[in-house]
């Protein structure tokens, strides 16, 4: 019989148990482990499935439409269409014509093997086909082979009706049946960087990003700040401040439409308060277009961000503080450490770790807005950020492929910056 006892090396009889080394742990590769570990794949696969359906497949499709010359019309494949129509034939004995109207529906891709078929209308005696057409067996057949883009084709066939034709004989009845081959420029192998020459060629790509990054950092920098001071306020105990708390939630919660244009009527040159207000106090002889001047126009819409989104960080902030024990603050102030010592080197440390969270996360969301400046200004006055380019390009001059590169390069940011967020707190925590 084979002995599976754990060795361990030789002791002497004069060692203490100190003395005495741990039994080897098993390694865990036996035959139990390994089910283990393809149970828990197995039970994490849908898991994994459900992200790589919702994030890694719409990510890689941005990739791909990046690097595809992508318009608009391009979503839908080219097909061939057709319409036919019955003219000046209405008894029998009178002569009329068949025509057939083709064209293709994508104006740059071809269309190859294009052909149709009709059944010959009853009491209907034709003339001469064209060359492309040919009739036997009851049926019109007519070929053209490969064509090109933007190809348009009309066919005239003469016909006489007969005796038995019937007068309210419609040759839509009996449908014509397409034949045709079409490759859509999203699955073939035709691949180009224009996009990406596109964007960083144009005049406008330093503005734009510079309006991004101004928007981002000074937008989040501000609703952290102006958090943290929320928070400090509202940490004190008194008479209201559960109102307070709630209230200041109000510009988070409230629907960012009915914010957005009450910021504009507010702030409208014509009628806003706001410059009834100043022009009353003297501070300006004429109104101010807060939304439509530069720089004006950027500094607004980030105050927007920072005045809507500031509650978000003062609830995390808020319950930090909450959970940071008193026992610290007295003996400080027994020591006769001021309160700005008391939050500079106490309360500070202890929320550096959730100040470093929402610095990230509201970076990131603030980085990818678009509603909320598409709302104030539509991009105009200096406002276009990185994310209304993204609309501009795919939809308001329908490229899409110079989108999907656009939304590329605002991934390559994020992934750099998180990249360098993650390095920078790793050296700060040592590690």
């Amino acid at each position: 019989m084979t002995d599976t006892t754990p060795r361990t090396k030789d002791v002497p009889a004069s060692a203490t148990p100190a003395d005495v080394p741990p039994p080897v742990a098993p390694t865990g590769r036996g035959p139990l482990a390994r089910g283990e570990a393809r149970l828990a794949w197995g039970m994490l696969f849908p898991t994994l499935a459900i992200v790589a359906a919702v994030v890694l497949l719409p990510l890689l499709a941005i990739f791909w439409i990046s690097v595809k010359p992508v318009q608009l019309s391009d979503l839908r494949a080219p097909e061939l269409v057709l319409r036919e129509d019955l003219r000046r034939i209405d008894a029998p004995g009178e002569e009329g014509t068949w025509r057939f109207r083709l064209r293709n529906s994508s104006p740059d891709r071809a269309l190859r093997d294009v052909s149709f078929t009709d059944l010959l209308p009853p009491g209907l005696d034709l003339g001469t086909l064209p060359e492309a057409c040919a009739a036997e067996a009851g049926q019109l057949t007519c070929t053209f082979g490969d064509v090109p883009g933007g190809w348009r084709e009309t066919l005239v066939i003469p016909a006489t009706a007969s005796a038995t034709f019937e007068a309210d004989l419609r040759v839509q009845d009996s449908a014509p049946v397409l034949s045709f081959a079409a490759s859509s420029v999203l699955t073939d192998g035709t691949f180009t960087l224009d996009n990406f020459a596109r964007i960083f060629s144009s005049a406008e790509f330093v503005d734009v990003l510079w309006a991004t990054i101004f928007y981002t950092v000074v937008g989040t920098v501000g609703a952290i700040v102006m958090g943290l001071f929320a928070a400090l306020l509202l940490d004190a105990s008194f008479k209201g401040r559960g109102i307070l708390r709630g209230l200041y939630l109000f510009p988070y919660v409230a629907p960012v439409i009915a914010v957005a244009f009450a910021w504009i009527i507010l702030f409208d040159p014509f009628s806003g308060s706001a410059n009834a207000l100043l022009i009353r106090m003297g501070v300006t002889d004429e109104a101010i277009n807060f939304f439509g001047e530069r720089p004006l126009a950027l500094i607004m819409v980030t105050l927007f961000e920072i005045w809507r989104y500031f509650p978000l960080s003062f609830l995390f902030i808020l319950a930090r503080m909450q959970s940071v024990p008193s026992d610290m603050f007295e003996a400080a102030e027994m020591d006769g450490a001021s309160p700005f010592q008391q939050f500079r080197w106490l309360m500070l440390p202890q929320l550096a770790g959730i100040l470093g969270v929402l610095f990230l996360l509201r970076f990131i969301w603030t980085f990818n807005k678009f509603d909320d400046i598409f709302l104030l200004t539509g991009g105009n006055a200096g406002t276009r950020t990185l994310t209304v380019s993204v609309y501009e390009q795919a939809f308001a001059i329908s490229n899409i492929g110079a989108g999907a590169a656009v939304a590329v390069v605002i991934f390559a940011c994020l992934l750099a910056f998180s990249a360098l967020f993650f390095r920078v707190m790793s050296r700060e925590e040592g590690l």
